[in-house]
C-alpha cells in the first residue's frame, strides 16, 4: 500500500516555501531564497521534518524540466538581433573566464595527483563541473532591478538580456559535454557527433513543430489544448534528448521552450505553464535543493572553499563579461554594468548543480558551498547594480 505521508510532506513544502518566500521578498530579496531556506530549515539539516523521498525526487526532476521549458519560452530572439554579435562575445568570454576560475579553485581543494590531467577521473570531471556551475547566469533578478532603476531598455540593459540568453545556451552545451563524458568507454569524438546530431535534429524538429503548432492555433485564440500540446512536446523532446542522444533532458526542455517562444501562442502557453510551476513543481524543486544541502559537513576547509568560490564567482563574471563588452566598443561604465548584471546565478546554477549531483558529478560535500554561492550572488547583484548605476542617475538629476 502506498504511504500517504507524501501528502503531509507536500503541504509542508508548499506552505513553507510560500511563507518564507514572501518573508524574503519583504526584505527585497528574491523568493527563491525563501524556498531554499524552507528546504534547509524543514529538511535533515535543521528540523528534520521533511526528507527526500522517491516522490519528491521525481517531482523535483519534473520541476527542473518545467523551469528550463519556461526559460526557453522567455527567450526573446528579437532582442538578440539588436546586439547579437556583441551579446555572443560578452557571453562567450563571460562563460570561459568563470569556467576556468571555478575549475582552478576546485582543483586546489579537490586534487589527487594525476586526476588533474585525467579527463575521465572523478576529481577532474567534478572540478570542471564546478566551473560549469559558475558559468550560469540568472537574469530574472537583474531584470527586476533594471526595471526599478528604469534602465532595462538602456544600452547596457539590452546587452545584458541578449548575453544572458546566449550564456544559458553555452552553459547547457558545456553541461551536455561533461555529462556525456561520465562513461569512460565512450570516445570523445562520438560524444561530439551525438551532440551535433541532436542539435541538427532540434533545428529540423523545431522548424517542423513550429509550423504544425501555428497551424493548430491559426486564429491565435485561447484554447486549452494548446498548452497541453506544448508541454507534451517539451516532455517528449526532453526524453528523446537524454534517451537517444545522451544529452541532458533539461537541454531538450529548454530547446522545446525556444521553439514555442517563436509562435503566436507563446505568451498564452507561458502563462499556463507558470501556473503549474508556481503552484506545485517549482516549490518542490527548490525545497528539494535545500533538503539535499547538508551544512553539517561544512568544516573549516569547506568554509574557506565557499569564500574563495564566492569571490571567484563575482570577480570572473565582472571581468569576463566586462572585457567582452569593452572589446565590443562599450564604454568603461557600461562594461562594468554589463559585468555586474551577469553576476547573479539564481535558479539556473541550482538546476545545473542538481543535475550534476544526480549524475554523481558533484559530491555532497561541495553541494552546500555551491548553494551558498548561488544565494549570495543572487542577493548581492541588485545592490551592486544600484551602485554602478548611481552616477548615471546623478547625471539625470542634474539635467532635470
Amino acid at each position: 500500500m502506498l504511504s500517504i505521508h507524501f501528502l503531509l510532506d507536500l503541504a509542508i513544502i508548499l506552505l513553507s516555501t510560500k511563507v518564507l518566500g514572501l518573508l524574503t521578498r519583504k526584505f527585497r530579496m528574491p523568493q527563491v531564497v525563501g524556498a531554499l531556506l524552507a528546504g534547509l530549515i524543514f529538511g535533515p539539516s535543521l528540523l528534520n521534518i521533511v526528507h527526500e523521498t522517491d516522490f519528491i525526487t521525481r517531482m523535483a526532476e519534473l520541476g527542473v524540466i518545467v523551469l528550463m521549458f519556461q526559460a526557453g519560452l522567455e527567450s526573446d530572439f528579437k532582442e538578440l538581433k539588436k546586439c547579437g554579435k556583441a551579446s555572443f562575445l560578452i557571453a562567450l568570454i563571460g562563460v570561459l573566464v568563470p569556467l576556468l576560475g571555478g575549475f582552478l579553485a576546485a582543483s586546489i581543494f579537490n586534487s589527487s595527483g594525476s586526476s588533474f590531467i585525467n579527463i575521465y577521473s572523478k576529481a577532474f570531471l567534478e572540478n570542471v563541473f564546478i566551473g560549469i556551475v559558475l558559468t550560469a547566469t540568472s537574469v530574472s533578478i537583474t531584470v527586476e532591478t533594471l526595471q526599478e532603476l528604469g534602465k532595462l531598455k538602456s544600452t547596457s540593459g539590452t546587452a545584458i538580456m541578449g548575453a544572458a540568453i546566449i550564456d544559458d545556451i553555452l552553459g547547457i552545451v558545456l553541461l551536455t559535454i561533461v555529462t556525456s563524458t561520465t562513461d569512460s568507454s565512450v570516445h570523445l569524438g562520438i560524444i561530439f557527433m551525438k551532440i551535433l546530431a541532436f542539435f541538427v535534429l532540434a533545428v529540423i524538429v523545431g522548424i517542423g513543430f513550429s509550423y504544425l503548432f501555428e497551424k493548430l492555433s491559426e486564429d491565435c485564440g485561447r484554447k486549452r489544448r494548446i498548452p497541453l500540446i506544448a508541454f507534451s512536446f517539451c516532455l517528449v523532446f526532453a526524453y528523446v534528448s537524454e534517451y537517444c542522444f545522451g544529452v541532458a533532458d533539461i537541454t531538450g526542455a529548454f530547446i522545446a521552450g525556444v521553439v514555442i517562444s517563436n509562435t503566436c501562442q507563446s505568451k498564452y502557453v507561458q502563462r499556463r505553464i507558470e501556473i503549474m510551476s508556481y503552484m506545485l513543481l517549482s516549490p518542490i524543486f527548490f525545497a528539494n535543493v535545500g533538503i539535499n544541502t547538508s551544512i553539517s559537513g561544512m568544516n573549516s576547509k569547506m568554509i574557506i572553499f565557499t569564500i574563495v568560490l564566492l569571490v571567484i564567482a563575482i570577480v570572473t563574471k565582472i571581468i569576463g563579461c566586462g572585457l567582452g563588452a569593452r572589446l565590443c566598443g562599450y564604454t568603461n561604465e557600461d562594461s562594468i554594468r554589463i559585468g555586474v548584471g551577469m553576476v547573479s546565478r539564481g535558479e539556473v546554477a541550482l538546476i545545473i548543480a542538481n543535475k550534476g549531483a544526480a549524475l554523481g558529478l558533484l559530491s555532497s560535500v561541495y553541494f552546500a558551498p555551491i548553494v551558498l554561492v548561488v544565494i549570495v550572488t543572487t542577493l548581492i547583484t541588485p545592490i551592486l547594480l544600484k551602485i554602478v548605476y548611481v552616477n548615471d542617475n546623478k547625471k539625470i538629476n542634474k539635467i532635470t
